[in-house]
């Protein structure tokens, strides 16, 4: 369970920036202004649901995978991996692969109600596998993304954000 609340803390307080007006009118449409979002909710809020996905995608919970050791020899693009050697996905790197995103350091959750809809968090699709995949995976994916997904639409629903005379916010990384 560590695990998954480490994903949930990361995963709100790393994505307060997200909030958006397309979100906050979805909320609206979808749910009402009277009424809590509740877990049912979360299945009709599908800019809410991109939202997540592209934030998971900038910024995975860890950027790279837990060890993983070969049980066998193997060859994959020429590279030559023998059996007992220890392997580190490096997540980070594949959700910021050019060839697969465009334009990968810049958040466009609306891709996730297009062309990349179908593309899911939960480690079948392999260039987006924010907490891994196959049997190593979190083991409380589904816990996790509920939790956000509610806390967010919470957040949404419940305050108006805004910055003091619609200043940006420079949400760029800094030492």
């Amino acid at each position: 369970m560590t695990y998954s609340y480490d994903h949930y803390h990361h995963a709100v307080a790393f994505r307060v920036w997200a909030f958006d007006v397309n979100a906050q009118a979805e909320i609206d449409t979808h749910v009402g202004k009277d009424t809590q979002v509740d877990e049912s909710d979360i299945v009709k809020l599908v800019y809410l649901q991109a939202i997540v996905k592209e934030t998971l995608l900038l910024y995975p919970a860890a950027p790279l995978s837990t060890p993983h050791e070969s049980i066998k020899d193997c060859t994959i693009a020429s590279y030559h991996t023998p059996a007992g050697t220890r392997l580190i996905t490096n997540i980070w790197n594949i959700q910021r692969d050019p060839c697969i995103w465009c334009n990968p350091s810049e958040f466009q959750p609306e891709m996730f109600l297009t062309d990349q809809a179908n593309v899911d968090v939960r480690g079948q699709h392999f260039e987006l596998i924010p907490c891994g995949s196959g049997r190593r995976s979190c083991l409380g994916i589904s816990l996790v993304l509920l939790m956000v997904h509610l806390a967010l639409a919470h957040l949404l629903q419940g305050f108006d954000f805004e910055t003091p005379l619609d200043a940006f916010v420079d949400m760029t990384k800094s030492a």
